[in-house]
């Protein structure tokens, strides 16, 4: 049985709601081949995995102060905006034409 509900933001949950969920957490958790059960070996497997996934190169570059600055006032996680410019720009071949 599936039952949904609602909050806004800022809204508290009803005394029925609550009910709900503890009933819920203390069900059994039923898995099938959509979502099986992994032992603890998979689990860090697949967490490895992903982390080699995501693993980035650091680098040196040579960027103007201007540029810097530009790019220092978008806040935090520009390096990261940098990286997404420069990986669309190699997917883009008319961009790089117009810089060279």
């Amino acid at each position: 049985m599936k039952i949904t509900s609602t909050l806004k933001p800022g809204d508290k949950p009803t005394v029925e709601q609550l009910e709900q969920v503890n009933r819920a957490a203390s069900m059994p958790v039923i898995s099938d081949e959509d979502s099986p059960v992994y032992s603890s070996k998979q689990l860090a497997y697949l967490c490895a995995e992903a982390r080699k996934r995501n693993v980035k190169q650091t680098v040196g570059i040579r960027l103007s102060q201007k540029t810097v600055e530009q790019y220092k006032a978008l806040g935090k996680g520009y390096t990261g905006v940098m990286a997404a410019i420069l990986e669309y720009s190699i997917a883009h071949p008319e961009i790089l034409k117009k810089a060279l």
